[in-house]
This record gives structure tokens, C-alpha cells and sequence, in this order.
């Protein structure tokens, strides 16, 4: 059987001002200092990830950056592929206001591993199962066009976490138990008609 590789790498951590407020999907920057000091993460990512795959990264310039640092560790710069559907969840007229006034807004009560819950949906903005809608579609997507190759996924935790619940089959609500960690890495592998979870937050035993 046909098997497609998906390594799915979160972006690194942002900058301290924007983890003030409820970002979402809004295009804010890297730490600066964070992307110095995680050098040597960045190396090993480069040396991890496979050679000769297919890049992709959500239209954020944060995975756009944290692709452009992995390369400079020592890769061979490869093509970016942009995908809308690989984007963070949208939090509509809620993104940009402070952890404070968001949990004000709450309608359901917050997951206890995430600042709300899965079924919440902001005004003009997704619920965890659109994520999970749209990042799966996109998953099934790529491993038809490019079955039997290797591909990078640049995203975010959220668009992590609903490949995960695509794969596994979870419900929105379970998968929000998962932590998923800057720069942490997760392999999928899509084998015939089915998906494999092979790593969830792959890291260096020492760096």
C-alpha cells in the first residue's frame, strides 16, 4: 500500500505582546529572542525532517518564518506552498481582545486544557469542528496529489490538533486534550485508505 508522510511542525513562539490578547488567526511575529535561542532546535528539525518533501505553510507570516529559521539550520531551502485551510482557528470579532475580556464572552464553558471550548464559536469566526472540517479535507487533499511523497506541514496548534482528530477519528472536545508544543514535531502517515499516528510532539533527547 501506498504510504504519505506528514510531518506537521508548529510554528515558534510569538512575541510577548501577542500573547497578550486572544491572536487567533491574526498575523502577528516570532519572539526575536526565541528564534535565536532555539538555535539548536531549529537544527534539529533540519536535520529530522526529510529531504526532498513538500513544503507547506498557512498564509501567517509566523510559519512562513519558523520554515525560513528551520531552513537556515541547515537545509536545503525548499519551495513554499501557502494553504488558507492550514491557518489557526478564527476567533472572528473575539481576536485581539485580552484573555480577560474573552473569557467575559465565553458562551460554553472553557475546556480545561484550552481557553475555551470546543464547541464555541465567536461571532463571525469557527468552532473547533470547522478547523477540524477544513484541515482534514486539506489532509486527504494532499495525500491524493502527492501519495507516496513527504510533506512538511508549517502550522499552528490548533490546525495541529484537528489533523490529529481527523486521523484519530476524535471529537472536537477530546482533542483539545492535547498539548501541542512550539517547534514540537507530529508525524501522520496516510497508508491505503487510512491514517497512522506515528509521533505526537517529536523532540531531541538532548540538544
Amino acid at each position: 500500500m501506498t504510504s504519505t508522510r506528514f510531518f506537521l511542525v508548529r510554528h515558534a513562539i510569538v512575541t510577548p505582546a501577542a500573547r497578550t490578547i486572544m491572536y487567533g488567526a491574526m498575523d502577528v511575529a516570532l519572539c526575536d529572542l526565541a528564534l535565536r535561542e532555539e538555535a539548536a532546535l531549529y537544527r534539529w528539525l533540519a536535520a529530522r525532517l526529510p529531504a526532498d518533501a513538500v513544503w507547506v505553510t498557512s498564509p501567517l507570516q509566523r510559519t512562513k518564518a519558523t520554515a525560513a529559521a528551520i531552513f537556515a539550520g541547515g537545509m536545503a531551502p525548499a519551495p513554499l506552498l501557502e494553504e488558507a485551510d492550514l491557518a489557526e482557528q478564527h476567533l472572528g470579532d473575539w481576536q485581539g481582545i485580552t484573555h480577560e475580556e474573552f473569557t467575559e464572552r465565553l458562551t460554553h464553558p472553557a475546556h480545561p486544557f484550552w481557553p475555551h471550548g470546543a464547541e464555541e464559536r465567536p461571532p463571525g469566526g469557527e468552532a473547533m469542528s470547522d478547523v477540524i472540517a477544513r484541515v482534514g479535507a486539506l489532509l486527504e487533499l494532499y495525500a491524493a496529489r502527492h501519495a507516496g511523497r513527504d510533506v512538511v506541514m508549517v502550522a499552528h496548534g490548533g490546525t495541529i490538533r484537528a489533523a490529529l482528530a481527523h486521523a484519530m477519528g476524535l471529537t472536537p472536545q477530546q482533542v483539545l486534550h492535547f498539548s501541542i508544543k512550539n517547534l514540537g514535531l507530529t508525524r501522520l502517515e496516510h497508508v491505503g485508505a487510512d491514517w497512522r499516528v506515528a509521533a505526537v510532539n517529536e523532540e531531541p533527547w538532548t540538544l
